[in-house]
């Protein structure tokens, strides 16, 4: 959405905020709280809403809270003494009181009815039956699928069909096999919304429109104490979960299809899960796929993040090669450098500047640029949260990992956000959590010889070295020639984690 007010114009998808030609720096907090005061500029805002919404439940202090809203009022250049544009309201809240305009932005125009190119994932977003016994509810099924679209239209790598289109479904019973052939999409999203005085119901499905066959559900039950809220609440989980399943539905979709088919788009499919394995052996089968994929298309964004990240497999677990090494850091800068408007390729980009070039402020910027583009994008905070971790980043780390997880919880790449959550809490002094964390970890991939080692660590702090040794086996086991040093040599690590990490590594037996 654009809102416009006065001078300024917030664009809540590319989250900027502007006035006249100047972009205006803000931290993503205080442009959150802007962002929701205008999406509820009819009511007043309570700071228990702004905790629910901004914080996602986390507890912060009143005084941070006041903070941001400071920070808000200095950004849109109103002041706490004239409220001119945001109001305080003693004992409630506040409210923004300026007026507003708002436009609506549209998802990818494919335009009428005329068929996608068939190489590329796309879904439609059906209209969400009203189930209430009250006809006026439409408008918040209607909504829910507007802000559904909208945000599925944030992520480049596949084709949102634009609402209108969509939109001629309504109230009519429908073949999910014909509206594929019809709006020539691949995927179709339905759903139901049921509302009565204090209770929403919404439930949504991913079906398959060529075979008809359900990928995903999901039903969400909510009070109806605040009506918009819970839509944000609900279009974010929707968003966040649909993403991973299209892009799993894919890759077994090109593992049926023939080899002689396959297109850049294809080899890259075919790749993801070979890299997703971390292990060298996926990583090497992966390389020569992803080759190919650039040898058809060379700026391909996607096609050099996920070669970054074989390499990076490579160095990081096969020799610690120098030209593996320098493969891995040079298809990321091309990954950043072409891929502007793929959320996944700036994260992968990011993600091995981060772990194998150690420009964290590069790789930062990637991240957020990621998160611009893509809120939603689970896979960002999962590699994100490791990121973060080996960088010193304890508390951004854990912060990572768990809006991962609320996104995507059964995320087959869930052990990154438990990796990077432990090395947070490690550093926290908090080994019982961490050890926990890492446990989870460990059970969902264990021949990583990381996770093995950071539970090690953590039972060692606990002074449980029995255990610790166990694990400390088990990083032998997986790795004969590991010794500390080596271990730190090519992450780089700051002194927060490196320290009392090869204490804890010492006390558990490993070697020098």
């Amino acid at each position: 959405m654009l809102f416009s007010f006065e001078d300024f114009v917030l664009d809540s998808a590319g989250r900027e905020l502007r006035c006249g030609e100047e972009i205006i720096a803000v931290e993503p907090q205080v442009f959150d709280v802007l962002e929701y005061l205008l999406r509820h500029r009819d009511r007043v805002v309570s700071k228990d809403d702004l905790f629910a919404t901004v914080w996602k439940g986390r507890i912060v202090s009143d005084a941070t809270l006041a903070s941001r809203i400071n920070a808000v009022r200095a950004a849109v250049k109103d002041n706490g003494e004239h409220q001119r544009l945001i109001r305080t309201i003693p004992r409630k809240g506040v409210r923004f009181i300026g007026s507003v305009c708002e436009q609506a932005l549209t998802a990818t125009t494919i335009g009428d009815l005329s068929p996608l190119p068939s190489d590329r994932p796309s879904i439609a977003v059906l209209p969400f039956a009203n189930m209430s016994a009250d006809p006026d509810q439409d408008y918040f099924a209607d909504g829910m699928v507007e802000e559904i679209i909208t945000g599925l239209s944030r992520v480049k790598w596949f084709f949102v069909i634009a609402r209108n289109s969509s939109l001629t479904y309504r109230g009519k019973a429908v073949d999910v096999k014909e509206v594929g052939r019809r709006l020539g999409v691949r995927y179709v999203l339905e759903g139901s919304v049921r509302k009565t005085t204090d209770r929403i119901r919404v439930v949504s499905q991913l079906i398959d429109a060529r075979t008809g066959a359900h990928l995903w559900a999901e039903r969400y039950d909510r009070a109806a104490d605040d009506f918009f809220a819970l839509q944000d609440e609900i279009t974010l989980a929707v968003v966040g979960a649909v993403e991973p399943s299209l892009r799993e539905a894919e890759i077994e979709r090109v593992k049926r299809s023939h080899p002689n088919s396959l297109d850049a788009y294809e080899l890259v499919l075919r790749a993801i899960p070979k890299v997703s394995t971390l292990m060298p052996s996926g990583a090497g089968e992966a390389i020569p796929l992803l080759e190919r994929a650039l040898s058809i298309e060379p700026d391909y964004a996607l096609a050099h993040g996920f070669a970054a990240w074989a390499y990076h497999v490579l160095f990081q677990r096969a020799g610690k090669r120098d030209d593996v090494r320098s493969s891995a850091i040079s298809h990321a800068h091309q990954a950043i450098a072409l891929g502007r408007t793929d959320a996944m390729a700036l994260t992968l980009g990011g993600f091995v500047i981060s772990m194998d070039e150690h420009d964290r402020v590069a790789a930062r910027r990637a991240f957020e640029s990621a998160l611009a583009i893509s809120p939603s994008s689970a896979f960002t905070y999962f590699l994100g949260s490791v990121a973060q971790a080996y960088a010193g980043e304890a508390e951004r780390a854990i912060e990572w990992g768990q809006r991962a997880l609320r996104l995507s919880p059964y995320d087959s790449l869930a052990f990154f956000a438990w990796h990077g959550s432990c090395i947070g809490l490690f550093m926290l002094g908090r080994y019982a959590e961490a050890a926990d964390v890492e446990r989870r970890a460990v059970r969902a991939s264990p021949g990583f010889s990381n996770f093995h080692l950071l539970l090690a660590a953590s039972l060692a702090k606990l002074g449980e070295i029995d255990a610790a040794r166990q694990e400390a086996s088990r990083v032998l086991a997986l790795e004969p020639e590991f010794s500390i040093g080596k271990y730190w040599a090519p992450l780089a690590m700051p002194p927060q984690l490196s320290e009392p990490l090869s204490d804890a590594l010492r006390m558990a037996g490993l070697p020098e």
